[in-house]
């Protein structure tokens, strides 16, 4: 089931991810790897998950307030369609441009363009619009856009429109800035997964045997995340896996076992022994 894929223009896997954010806490946490074909869609299978986090959320938060965002691959019909029908779910949903788009945020961009030439910088104006397709959408949905004309040392300058499809009901600026962007993080813990975890490691012969692997990966990544966890107030508080790996795993120690303890004795010279002490404490060590 390793089909090829024409994005990436080779046979691989497409799995998807997802995490969970709780308020302004800084860390992500993994929810969900699953391992699809290379020729999935890139909103197969959204649904189905999507249905199975809110279920489980609203069990174990009933006041919580949900909400989604996605990637431009999960802007489907069905998806959306699902987000509308899902009480007190708000979503921002990254959508592609298209021509009648486009043709909606020009004035938004002739602003940028010339606010652009006047201050020799990328500069950007927010604004939004109701936009229907032709077959799929049952009504129109609100887009915010960011109308971008981006300049670069020694290229000409370049329109970047960006539009985003959301049911919520603040300002374009904020929900782009302030909601939107924050997905930029969590790049970051795609690439932990991918270098620092090899989540892409699938080459085992079977699928289900692949997707296993995906899932023993992505468990290994949850107890790196709770060792960042319990390394907070230190210097390695946000460190990546392979950092976290390096620090406290790949250590040389003595270990003494007896009936009752096993104790592990570090250098003195240990450069993070502060640091290994907190994280000892927290996932339940007993300072002896």
């Amino acid at each position: 089931m390793s089909f090829f894929n024409w994005h990436y223009d080779s046979y691989c896997y497409l799995p998807m991810v997802g995490f969970l954010t709780f308020d302004q806490e800084a860390e992500q946490y993994l929810v969900t790897a699953v391992l699809r074909p290379g020729n999935a869609p890139g909103s197969a299978g959204a649904v189905g998950i999507l249905r199975r986090l809110i279920q489980r959320l609203r069990e174990a938060f009933p006041k919580a307030k949900i909400r989604v965002r996605l990637d431009g691959g999960f802007a489907a019909p069905e998806v959306l369609y699902f987000l509308d029908c899902e009480p007190k779910v708000e979503y921002l949903v990254n959508f592609a441009s298209n021509a009648v788009l486009e043709r909606k945020a020009e004035s938004a961009m002739k602003q940028a363009r010339r606010a652009s030439e006047s201050s020799q910088q990328t500069e950007h104006v927010y604004g939004e619009c109701q936009y229907r397709t032709r077959k799929t959408w049952p009504w129109k949905r609100r887009v915010i856009y960011k109308a971008e004309v981006v300049r670069a040392e020694g290229k000409k300058p370049k329109d970047n429109p960006r539009f985003v499809v959301t049911n919520m009901k603040q300002s374009p600026r904020w929900l782009y800035e302030e909601v939107y962007c924050q997905r930029g993080d969590l790049e970051n813990r795609i690439k932990e997964l991918h270098y620092g975890m090899e989540i892409g490691r699938t080459s085992c012969t079977k699928f289900w045997a692949n997707q296993f692997r995906v899932l023993m990966t992505a468990a290994a990544y949850v107890l790196m995340q709770e060792m960042r966890l319990g390394l907070a107030g230190t210097a390695s508080a946000r460190a990546q896996v392979s950092i976290l790996r390096e620090r406290f795993l790949k250590i040389g120690a003595r270990v003494v076992t007896s009936v009752r303890r096993i104790l592990l004795r570090l250098p003195r010279s240990f450069p993070y022994l502060d640091s290994f002490h907190r994280l000892a404490l927290h996932l339940g060590a007993r300072s002896g």
